[in-house]
């Protein structure tokens, strides 16, 4: 597949297919909503901000939310379904999936074979009914990506509701907060962790500065006092990301992250949580009283990087709803082509 992108690229040279051709308004929200139908990962919605913002297209997490509510859930795969990607290109892949999602796509829209997309799906078929499903049958009641907003993230954060246990879909309980990763990794085994079902883990300092580079770290482990009385999911809370096979009640990409500042920062254990996914809100049950006294208080944590590549990358990288990408690769302007004397 890598040999085959390689040669299509020169072939989109010869052809004159500039990428301002393919990468458009219309073209994202496609991808979004295959996305959506697909079940897929997390990790797509940084990569679509941030390819939009490098192809001067607006498409924020409102963009997200709005098309979750209407695209379903049509791949049976799992984490939100039961088979393996394997099963779902025997099944006729992602062109049989498009074909079931040909009303609500924009079939015009150019591509990079050369064709638009109604082209490219053309004499698609759903092999095995089982792991694509029709629109009209979904595999989940809940939406792939639910997109978050509260005092806990102004700037919204991300959770996959057809992947959690329907009785995390609303729920409040006791934070239970660690600073970093390390301190996280050093208290969940123990058996002494003052812990329950009801908690809510919260994970700091794991976004694009913190981590750095915002670490897969999302989907924490359950405590082990728990896994031993059978607790298979419970509400965690990161500004870190998560693989796109993982599952559970995660809530991710909080923004703007802890380590420069953000209200995550100001969480300590104890302070109750409240999380709607059918409000789409995620919020601490402070007073804004305590949340601003805890605020002035913070204290900004030292440079990571004094020098190079990582003073570069912390001083120029975005946050998660801006697809955490450098700042000057954003089409603010078009780059002139070189004069030839």
């Amino acid at each position: 597949m890598a040999t085959q992108s390689g040669r299509r690229i020169v072939e989109m040279v010869w052809e004159d297919l500039t990428i301002e051709r393919v990468l458009d308004q219309a073209s994202f929200e496609n991808a979004i909503k295959v996305h959506m139908a697909m079940g897929g990962s997390t990790n797509a919605i940084i990569h679509v901000v941030a390819m939009a913002k490098r192809a001067g297209v607006q498409i924020s997490l409102a963009d997200f939310d709005r098309i979750s509510r209407t695209v379903p859930v049509i791949a049976n795969v799992r984490p939100s379904g039961k088979y393996l990607m394997e099963d779902f290109f025997y099944a006729g892949g992602l062109r049989a999936l498009m074909s079931e999602l040909r009303g609500m796509l924009d079939l015009k829209c150019m591509t990079v074979t050369g064709r638009m997309v109604e082209d490219n799906i053309a004499g698609a078929k759903v092999h095995l009914a089982d792991v694509i499903h029709p629109v009209s049958d979904p595999i989940s009641s809940e939406p792939a990506t639910g997109v978050l907003f509260g005092n806990l993230a102004p700037r919204g954060a991300i959770i996959k509701p057809s992947a959690v246990e329907k009785r995390l879909l609303k729920h409040r309980g006791p934070a239970l907060a660690f600073e970093d990763y390390n301190h996280m990794a050093s208290m969940i085994e123990r058996d002494d962790l003052d812990v329950t079902p009801d908690h809510v883990l919260v994970l700091k300092n794991s976004g694009p500065k913190g981590g750095p580079g915002m670490p897969e770290w999302g989907m924490m482990p359950i405590p082990t006092k728990l896994v031993k009385q059978g607790v298979r999911d419970m509400l965690r809370v990161s500004d870190a990301r998560m693989s796109g096979t993982s599952y559970g009640a995660c809530v991710l990409h909080v923004s703007p992250e802890s380590y420069v500042g953000g209200p995550l920062a100001f969480v300590k254990t104890g302070d109750p949580i409240e999380v709607d996914v059918a409000a789409r809100t995620i919020n601490l049950m402070i007073s804004d009283e305590v949340m601003g006294k805890r605020k002035a208080a913070w204290a900004p944590p030292p440079p990571r990087y004094e020098r190079g590549y990582g003073a570069m990358f912390s001083a120029h990288i975005g946050q998660a709803d801006e697809g955490c990408d450098f700042d000057f690769l954003s089409a603010h302007v078009p780059v002139p082509e070189p004069e030839i004397h």
